[in-house]
């Protein structure tokens, strides 16, 4: 595959996992770059869509890397991740009023699942739930770049004029992956390594490496929330307030509260790709 992004990564790629503060400096920083880019040509706006990319491959790593052992190469999945970066950061508005992140997120999430569906698959689904996923990744595109978030299954199923269960039902059909055997050899470059089985190569998952995806994809998907969402959240899992006492802040019932919170995290989990 060729490469299209640049070929040297700025130090602030992982900025946006590091503080709130941060993350806010990060996002001026590239909603600035896009906007300059948009108002210039030539070599003068690829020079500003690459600096806003290397601003934020480490979006797209986390991406990669959470698809990651699902039967495909781990460079080129990489490769996929950023070329939907690539593409997000060439088509993203910032007159929209929405963050980058925001953006970013289900645009590189539509090019990773689309690479999926063209090459994964180890038992291929009817060709009606393949064309339902292709107009739903095309959909997807379109609802995240006028929401500014990733759609919901219903946004999708009332875009597509399809029932909701159609959808879910396209989205489960994503399980269907290419599964490596943990006996399989690996390719050798010397005979001492000859014979090694898969399995025998595999590590502890590094606990560092999970937290920093977790936070790059979450800090997207919650600033993709409505700000009244956002606080009902913001108050149940940093402050520890109970339901009940969300309820009296907010003027609604402890039951409420439950079915709020329920739809936020249905939200959360669509706005990160996965599936229920």
């Amino acid at each position: 595959m060729t490469r299209s992004v640049p070929r040297q990564r700025a130090d602030v790629a992982e900025s946006p996992v590091a503080t709130m503060d941060g993350r806010a400096g990060h996002d001026r920083r590239t909603t600035d770059l896009l906007r300059a880019a948009a108002h210039a040509a030539g070599p003068e706006r690829r020079r500003l869509v690459d600096q806003a990319v290397l601003e934020n491959l480490g979006i797209a790593d986390a991406i990669s890397r959470r698809y990651g052992g699902r039967g495909l190469d781990s460079d080129e999945l990489r490769q996929v991740a950023y070329l939907g970066l690539v593409a997000a950061a060439q088509r993203f508005d910032p007159e929209r009023g929405h963050d980058f992140v925001s953006f970013a997120v289900p645009t590189i999430l539509g090019e990773v699942k689309r690479y999926f569906r063209d090459h994964a698959w180890a038992v291929r689904p009817p060709r009606r739930i393949q064309e339902l996923r292709a107009a739903m990744t095309s959909a997807s595109d379109e609802l995240s770049q006028q929401f500014g978030s990733a759609p919901t299954a219903e946004d999708l199923a009332g875009h597509l004029g399809i029932a909701v269960e159609d959808v879910r039902e396209a989205e489960r059909s994503g399980d269907h992956y290419t599964a490596l055997s943990i006996d399989q050899p690996t390719t050798a470059d010397s005979d001492d390594a000859a014979g090694t089985l898969l399995g025998d190569t595999l590590g502890a998952a590094d606990a560092g490496y999970d937290r920093s995806e977790a936070m790059v994809l979450l800090t997207a998907a919650c600033r993709a929330l409505p700000r009244r969402d956002a606080h009902i959240l913001y108050l149940r899992f940093f402050l520890g307030w109970t339901q009940h006492e969300i309820g009296a802040e907010i003027g609604v019932t402890q039951m409420q509260v439950s079915r709020l919170l329920a739809r936020i995290l249905r939200q959360l989990r669509a706005n990160i790709g996965e599936t229920t």
